[in-house]
């Protein structure tokens, strides 16, 4: 088995990186794991939060997704985050642009519960509080972000 894989990570923005890597920890929709050579194949969902890529000499380095989706198999791991910036990037200003994002989605789908229903509610909460503990997680200050009416 090799020692690496290949990851690529794509926002619609930009290419944010693509190198041979010894892991990837991913915060997945139905808990947070880790992909590493010869990984099963598997397609996952991905919620806010810090994707960690381990390089082939054992540097670390930290992503901040806002969600997307995954493939995995044993020689790659190809993620497509809705939006994404390196840990270096990420400014309160970034950041508040992503919570004011989460928190029009909750709010939009709280306007429309009868519509949508509960289960969307939920999910866009779930994402607002995910975001949010992004933030708190490096530092950043979810409070200082608020939709504008």
């Amino acid at each position: 088995m090799a020692d690496t894989m290949q990851f690529d990570l794509v926002s619609p923005e930009r290419s944010l990186v693509s190198v041979p890597v010894r892991e990837v920890r991913l915060p997945g929709t139905d808990g947070d794991l880790t992909a590493m050579p010869g990984h099963a194949p598997a397609i996952v969902t991905l919620r806010p939060g810090m994707v960690t890529v381990i390089d082939a000499q054992g540097q670390a380095t930290e992503f901040a997704v806002t969600g997307g989706f995954v493939e995995i198999n044993g020689e790659s791991v190809s993620l497509l985050a809705e939006r994404g910036h390196p840990r270096a990037e990420m400014t309160q200003a970034i950041y508040n642009e992503m919570v004011r994002d989460a928190r029009r989605a909750h709010k939009s789908a709280e306007s429309r519960r009868e519509t949508v229903g509960d289960e969307v509610v939920a999910a866009a909460a779930k994402l607002l509080g995910d975001m949010e503990a992004m933030g708190t997680h490096i530092g950043l200050d979810p409070n200082q972000s608020t939709v504008p009416d």
